[in-house]
């Protein structure tokens, strides 16, 4: 089927060969679907990108599409920062057990073409050999990239050859040259070192313990962390701070790693309870209908901005006062409110630029349509199994459509750790 038609009929959530057919779900569906959803989503944002990776053919076919205020850099970061991110988001997914369900045989067929990406990332013979070098920008996507590992190791690291996973070792080293800036980046350079570690490479402690210790100095309260010296009231707590910062201390604990005046374990559960409490903020942002506000910077990353969210989901780590029910409901609504609306993608089955549909001019200086692939982090649930607590449990209202109904509803306290 010609790859136009093939999209159209994705988009309306028609059956084509290979597809899961729209309605269809697992062996153990969710209630409403929710579950089939997201992986008709998450199909939807991947196949594009890694059937033409695989090929060494992303660089020639996916058509860029760069903020109106584009501020100059090279165009080309635009390939790592879609593959990456994409990667970090359905890593989770990727993890789980291949087997002979349709689902099975869709993630034998990603799993495989994101190998071969990977090789081709790296290869300087490939024609999707990314931009590692000369620009800063490749801090930051490959943070994602190493995530993308971190989360997956079995199914993404662990298969690929001896030859490619040196050449990953040594990209990754290579971006020590970059200074992060100190912002959220810091983080970026961390989540690269930590991935070091977990693979047994000789890692830098002041990449990870700085950031960590910076992280810590800019909580400011009641979940919240600033982004630097000031505070922005924005979604960069969800798109980096805490999942990252996590995931760090993840590796920092399992490996026992030294961390001054502290123990990483204790870093571990104060992080996880700062990222409860502001995933129950995440969670009274959503309106009856699913909308939230929409503020601050990126906000074309669109549903990302639920990450921690899916990401307490997927670790099992969901505060008591919110329950799997209930933050499922909430999400899928999210979802609804974003992704069924027109001019998410294009013909061709790309992301585009914008918050709900093709809004350019909502790109930021350093917006292309490849930043748009960090949506993928709001589908990290789907790294839970179909007959999980997650997706059986009964569905529920969340806070804004008990409060918006007339109902009772909890009150809401700051917290102090």
């Amino acid at each position: 089927m010609e790859r136009r038609h093939f999209m159209r009929a994705f988009a309306a959530g028609a059956a084509v060969p290979g597809m899961l057919a729209a309605g269809t779900a697992p062996a153990a569906p969710a209630a409403n679907g929710e579950r089939a959803y997201l992986l008709r989503l998450l199909q939807r944002m991947a196949e594009p990108v890694l059937s033409l990776m695989s090929k060494g053919e992303l660089k020639k076919r996916f058509p860029l599409e760069l903020s109106p205020t584009w501020d100059g850099r090279a165009a080309s970061v635009a390939y790592l920062e879609c593959f990456g991110r994409l990667m970090a988001g359905i890593a989770p997914w990727l993890a789980l057990p291949v087997d002979g369900s349709e689902e099975g045989s869709l993630r034998r067929r990603l799993q495989q073409m994101a190998l071969q990406s990977y090789a081709n990332a790296v290869d300087p013979g490939s024609q999707d050999y990314l931009t590692w070098k000369g620009e800063g920008q490749a801090l930051v996507d490959s943070a994602y990239f190493t995530n993308a590992l971190l989360r997956a190791p079995k199914a993404l690291w662990e298969p690929l050859d001896a030859a490619t996973k040196a050449r990953i070792v040594a990209e990754i080293k290579g971006l020590r040259r970059v200074d992060p800036p100190h912002t959220n980046w810091l983080l970026f350079a961390a989540m690269n070192e930590a991935w070091l570690l977990s693979i047994g490479e000789e890692a830098d402690p002041i990449r990870m313990n700085g950031a960590i210790r910076q992280i810590n100095e800019w909580y400011v309260g009641d979940g919240w962390i600033k982004d630097g010296k000031d505070f922005h009231f924005d979604y960069y707590n969800a798109y980096v701070m805490y999942p990252m910062l996590l995931e760090v201390l993840d590796v920092l604990v399992a490996k026992r790693a030294p961390f001054w005046q502290a123990k990483p374990q204790e870093l571990l559960a104060q992080a996880t309870r700062r990222a409860q409490r502001y995933g129950e903020h995440l969670e009274r942002f959503i309106g009856p209908e699913g909308s939230y506000p929409p503020i601050g910077r990126s906000l074309t990353y669109r549903s990302a901005a639920f990450q921690p969210l899916a990401l307490l989901a997927w670790r099992k780590q969901l505060p008591a006062s919110l329950p799997e029910g209930q933050v499922r409901a909430a999400l899928h609504a999210v979802h609804r409110a974003i992704w069924d609306a027109p001019g998410n993608f294009t013909d061709d089955g790309f992301l585009t630029i914008g918050f709900r549909g093709h809004q350019p001019g909502l790109g930021d200086v350093y917006s292309n349509n490849g930043s748009m692939y960090i949506a993928s982090t709001s589908l990290l649930a789907l790294g839970l199994p179909a007959g999980d607590s997650f997706w059986t449990a009964p569905g529920q209202d969340w806070t804004q459509k008990k409060a918006f109904s007339g109902r009772s509803f909890p009150k809401d306290y700051p917290v102090k750790y």
